[in-house]
């Protein structure tokens, strides 16, 4: 056993051999003491009081909050609580309380969680602080907090243990409050757009609208297998189908494949789908609530990822997939973009994994995906992408093997995908069987025929456009955090 390792066990029999005596005395982990006050709201409005205003204010206040330091000094004791809004400085006096709960205070480990009851002052050194005179441990922490100036080092234990992580760092708890503070005004403008926020299945008798291997789970009373979804796309469209013409879900989705700084298995998405908007609109419509996510959590459209300041006030560059292939594969012949066996030799120069049955639009998109997004820095839309890599979106009417298709990117990543759909059924039958021959043939990932959503077309989708955004990289993008594990508050990890 290692000697940090012992130190730790050390510490905590200490801590429940305190516990032992505290439950002997009639302890008994009580229920909540109300409070009045929150830190952030002592700090915020006090910051500026002078100790004369305090002491002619004579304010008491109650708070709770976990101990994170304490200082004893004979008589007199030091201690720092922190309440999930910030934190504040203690002053206990064994004049101000009993000789026997300061005896008491004494025993408190740092990791308890106190109520407090005073006054506010400020020390000489002009630090606001409560002047107790009640306290009251609510919670025995039995375990240790990593070291105050060492804190959660290692990046695999605060994944891990995001609640120590959240614990020791305000920087990260500040991440999860700006995720949420994105999603909200996301909600806020979709909402303001008139469009209605809905809810999908998470299980699904067929995996469908977006091609990725699903997870498997089993039903025991229908005695059925279900998928948790990939995407709630063709959900969303059945309902436009049936008159909701502008929805938006805000959704968990599950894909069966691997993990990186840039995938989870589980992951939040926002898909949208409007009638009679064109794809150009959807793009606006990107731009715009960009442009309100960075004002929203920073006041202005300036942001810094990654030691690179952005400028995200817009309009955005907007090229197409081809173009881009060649802006920056300069040496490639531009009329043989779409001839297989000249992009095979593409791909095997580039060694990128291929294989001969794949078609040409498919080995296109992974010379774009290899040679091109890492370079998209700006915010930027790529469009018209192979139709042989959008089974849901529509052909354009000038060039059938394209379709009205974007991707959104940042700093090299792709934030969001967005198309005209697909509402010709015999077109989106045929598609889907073209998947089922690439799943026949060994690609596990290809969609599945889905019989009912065909017949939901039969009935007519009116010309609709659709978007995805992936929640977790804006959120990444936002943060200046360079894994999705940073912006997820429990990642799932290998094993050790």
């Amino acid at each position: 056993m290692s000697e940090k390792k012992e130190d730790q066990n050390k510490l905590i029999k200490e801590r429940r051999s305190k516990l032992s005596s505290l439950r002997e005395s009639g302890f008994n982990f009580p229920k909540p003491i109300p409070i009045d006050s929150y830190c952030i709201d002592l700090n915020n409005n006090h910051e500026e009081s002078s100790k004369e205003d305090l002491e002619n204010l004579n304010k008491e206040v109650a708070i709770a909050g976990r101990m994170m330091a304490k200082r004893i000094m004979g008589k007199s004791s030091f201690s720092k609580i922190k309440d999930g809004t910030s934190s504040i400085q203690i002053f206990i006096n064994s004049k101000n309380v009993s000789e026997e709960l300061y005896e008491q205070f004494k025993t408190y480990d740092v990791g308890d969680i106190l109520w407090v009851k005073g006054t506010l002052f400020k020390t000489k050194t002009d630090e606001l602080t409560i002047n107790a005179n009640e306290i009251e441990l609510l919670t025995k922490s039995l375990r240790p907090l990593p070291e105050k100036y060492h804190g959660l080092t290692d990046t695999e234990t605060r994944y891990r243990k995001r609640y120590l992580d959240l614990i020791m760092s305000d920087e990260s708890r500040d991440v999860f409050e700006n995720r949420s503070k994105i999603i909200t005004t996301i909600r806020k403008y979709l909402n303001e757009q008139e469009i209605l926020e809905v809810e999908t299945p998470m299980m699904q008798p067929i995996p469908g609208g977006a091609i990725a291997r699903p997870f498997v789970t089993h039903h025991n009373t229908l005695d059925k297998d279900f998928y948790l979804r990939i995407a709630p796309e063709l959900y969303l469209k059945r309902l436009v189908v049936g008159g909701m013409h502008r929805v938006y879900e805000i959704n968990r989705s599950f894909r069966n494949e691997g993990v990186s700084t840039q995938h989870n298995p589980e992951f939040t998405m926002l898909e949208l789908y409007l009638a009679f908007a064109s794809y150009e609109e959807i793009m606006t419509l990107v731009e715009e609530m960009v442009i309100e996510i960075s004002k929203g959590l920073y006041g202005s459209t300036t942001i810094t990822y990654q030691d690179k300041e952005y400028d995200l006030s817009g309009p955005y560059k907007r090229i197409t997939l081809e173009e881009s292939v060649m802006e920056f594969n300069p040496d490639m012949n531009r009329e043989k973009l779409r001839d297989q066996h000249y992009l095979l030799g593409v791909c095997k120069k580039l060694k990128i994994k291929n294989s001969k049955d794949m078609p040409a639009g498919k080995l296109l998109l992974e010379i774009f995906e290899k040679t091109v997004e890492e370079h998209l820095i700006e915010p930027t839309f790529i469009t018209a992408y192979p139709k042989d890599v959008s089974p849901l979106s529509r052909a354009n009417d000038e060039d059938p093997w394209l379709v009205d298709r974007f991707e959104f990117f940042i700093a090299g990543r792709e934030l969001a995908n967005g198309f005209h759909e697909l509402n010709d059924p015999d077109d989106q039958s045929q598609r889907f069987k073209d998947q089922v021959k690439e799943r026949d043939s060994g690609d596990d990932e290809a969609m599945v025929y889905d019989e009912d959503y065909i017949e939901a077309l039969e009935y007519g989708m009116p010309p609709t456009s659709g978007l995805g955004v992936g929640i977790d990289r804006l959120t990444m993008i936002f943060t200046d955090k360079p894994s999705i594990r940073d912006v997820l508050l429990f990642p799932h990890m290998r094993n050790k």
